[in-house]
């Protein structure tokens, strides 16, 4: 389990609220680019307004670490200010994962939210090449087995994918899986390439938080005006802003952030549970406010694609004190042949 002890309620509760997060991110993004009524926002300004509420938060964090005023500012003055290098490295998973969160919006206004959330499971393949080939680390043969098996599922779903039946707008299948499939790469790529720079140096994780939102909020602003500069300089920054908008950005900001909580508290067995719970929530409420059609395809792979999130996180086997057992069995029974 993490690296410190706590509780099983406090575990439970960490699964809990990272569950509904996906699950209600996914589900209340594809609502407001499908289903609710009045003026459509741009998903632009969405995805910066979230890195500037990180930002925030990761401010106050950082505050709450340093404990003084004094160190809080000699730590922005020394990782931010005094180190550009530091900066630019961060800005590429920075461009990265701007793309991936772009990605998410054109994804989930064409594709229906438990096939998104299936689908983009496909980041756990992703990952783990990434992490083979930059981290220089091995998977073990049933982690290797429950990749294929994921990818199997993904393709079962997408294979005769579940039809909507709630949903007016026109929407575009091939486009949404294209839009994941780039959003997996970069989820992939950008979470090994930030783990690498954060193992690299003893950088306070807040730190690196601050680095990086920083350059995402100059990227995804860049964004915002290369994609909708015309039309947000006619209609303002926030048209089409709704309580549900403004959910969406809270959503997208607290659920990245709390991911390292998770990470720090909980194993990889109980993160499998939360991805497969996420699936299953998404589901149902896709069944509910879109009239989602299950089929038999969609259920054999999202049942495929449950199971495989949960062998791909069970341990490694200590195969070093196997081996110590087997040379002492080994030791043994030579033993006996010679009192013999």
């Amino acid at each position: 389990m993490g690296g410190e002890n706590v509780s099983l309620v406090f575990k439970l509760y960490c699964l809990t609220v990272m569950t509904l997060v996906a699950a209600t991110y996914t589900v209340a993004l594809r609502y407001t680019r499908t289903i609710s009524s009045g003026d459509l926002y741009f998903s632009t300004t969405a995805v910066c307004l979230a890195e500037v509420v990180k930002l925030v938060i990761s401010l106050g964090m950082l505050a709450k670490e340093s404990g003084s005023v004094v160190r809080l500012k000699n730590t922005i003055v020394e990782h931010i200010f005094s180190s550009p290098k530091e900066l630019l490295k961060l800005s590429v998973p920075s461009v990265v994962y701007a793309v991936q969160n772009n990605m998410a919006f054109v994804a989930l206004s064409n594709l229906d939210a438990a096939v998104y959330q299936v689908t983009y499971q496909l980041k756990i393949p992703c990952t783990a090449l990434c992490t083979v080939l930059m981290l220089h680390r091995t998977l073990n043969r049933l982690q290797w087995f429950s990749v294929f098996m994921l990818c199997g599922g993904v393709a079962l779903v997408q294979w005769k994918p579940a039809e909507v039946t709630k949903v007016q707008v026109e929407q575009n299948p091939v486009a949404g899986f294209v839009a994941i499939a780039v959003a997996v790469l970069c989820s992939g790529f950008a979470g090994v390439y930030f783990e690498k720079v954060l193992k690299s140096s003893d950088t306070s994780l807040w730190v690196r938080n601050i680095q990086m939102y920083l350059s995402g909020i100059v990227v995804t602003l860049l964004g915002v005006y290369m994609n909708d500069g015309d039309k947000i300089q006619e209609k303002g920054f926030f048209y089409g802003y709704t309580p549900w908008v403004c959910f969406i950005v809270f959503l997208a900001s607290v659920g990245g952030l709390y991911t390292s909580v998770v990470v720090k508290y909980t194993d990889n067995i109980m993160k499998g549970f939360s991805a497969a719970a996420a699936i299953v929530l998404s589901t149902v409420a896709s069944v509910v406010l879109f009239g989602l059609q299950i089929t038999i395809t969609f259920a054999s792979g999202a049942i495929l694609v449950c199971v495989s999130i949960y062998l791909y996180g069970l341990p490694k086997q200590d195969t070093s004190r196997l081996s110590r057992q087997d040379r002492d069995t080994d030791a043994e029974s030579r033993q006996k042949l010679i009192n013999v």
